[in-house]
Parts: C-alpha cells; structure tokens; sequence
C-alpha cells in the first residue's frame, strides 16, 4: 500500500471519528447549544484556506528562485484549494449566521473581510486563465500570490477584531486563554487535524490531469 492509499484510510477513520464526537459527544455551548456543532466543520475549513494560501505563496516564492515549474503547479493548485475552502467556510458561516441571527448574510466584518479574500484570490485564478503563456503566467502568478498573502492575516486575524462583531469570540479569546469544554477543545483540535490531512489527501492527489492540462495551455 502506497503513502498516498495508506493517508486515504488514516484521513476516512478520522474523519469518522471525528463525526462521532461532533454528533455524539460535544455537548451544547452556553447561548449556542447545539449550533456549535457547525463549528468543528466552519473553523477547520478556515484554518485550511489560511494554510492552502500560505502554502501558495510559500510555491509561488520557490518557482521565482528556481524557475521550476512544479512549484508554480504546487502554488496554483494549493490557490485553488485555498479558494475553495474559504467557499466553504463562508457557506458553513452563513448557515450559523442564519441559525443564530436570523439572516444568511449581515455584512458583519468577519464576513465582509471573508468576502474580499473571495474577491482576490478569485482574482488570481482569473490572472492564471488570462495570460496564456507558461512562464510569464508562472511569475505573474507567483508575485502575486505572495502579495496577495500579505493581506490574508490582516483579513482574517486583524480587522475582524478592530470592529464590533456578532460573530462568537475566537477559540483563543481576548485574554489570551481557551475558555471550552476538554471534549469541545479535544475534538477541535481531532477537526483541524482532519481538514489539514484532507488538504494534504487533495494536493497529493493533483498530479496528473492537473499538470497537462497546465503544461499544454
């Protein structure tokens, strides 16, 4: 069994364990009750775009090194992933923000900040397609990955808490300590590990189709 068959089962048992405790095990949140379950899928997805872009940017300085064009392939695909986990997390944000709030969006800042990141790097898939030459849409893409970067802690980390917000307080609160139940807190912790392997799984999986289809463009 190969590395990448023997990551599909360790991530599916996970993942199985992992919607065990969130349905069976987690109990209800002051204020919240069960809604927070919605929680161990909408956090893991953040973490995992805040990552995936990281990571981008991470490729993206590497091809302007090397000029490799593997790394431009790494950076773009793990872009894309990026991309389509703040999807994700802005979908699961919605659904809580309907429960909680009574309406899917309010513009509350960590929406509005999550909107503008969907709007940039939206914006670099739209570069990629643009420009159809290899080399030139592999630096343009890597300069702009690592600028685009630039911006990601200031959305998600920052701003947010410049504002007033409807939103729950972060895992780590204002003072500077984790205020959750040990089996919460545990099975957040067995979430994030989950999306980061899922992450991993994707862009170990991305080879082949991916890369011709880059190649040949």
């Amino acid at each position: 069994m190969n590395r990448k068959k023997i990551l599909g089962v360790f991530l599916a048992v996970l993942t199985l364990a992992v919607l065990c405790a969130v349905f069976f095990l987690v109990p209800p949140a002051e204020g919240l009750d069960y809604y927070v379950r919605i929680a161990f899928f909408h956090i893991p997805m953040a973490w995992v775009s805040v990552l995936a872009f990281l990571l981008s940017a991470w490729w993206g300085a590497r091809y302007l090194r090397s000029r490799d064009m593997r790394f431009d392939r790494l950076s773009a695909r793990s872009a894309r992933l990026g991309l389509i986990f703040v999807l994700l997390a802005t979908a699961s944000g919605a659904v809580f923000s309907k429960l909680t709030w009574g309406a899917y969006w309010n513009w509350d800042p960590r929406q509005t900040t999550i909107f503008v990141l969907l709007l940039i790097y939206g914006a670099y898939l739209t570069l990629r397609a643009a420009l159809g030459e290899a080399r030139l849409r592999a630096r343009a893409s890597a300069v702009y990955a690592l600028f685009s970067f630039l911006t990601v802690p200031f959305l998600v980390f920052i701003l947010p808490r410049l504002y007033f917000s409807l939103h729950p307080s972060p895992v780590i609160n204002g003072s500077g300590s984790i205020d959750m139940d040990t089996s919460m807190l545990l099975t957040l912790l067995a979430s994030l590990a989950d999306g980061t392997l899922l992450y991993a799984f994707l862009m170990a999986g991305g080879s082949g189709r991916d890369i011709r289809k880059e190649e040949s463009a």
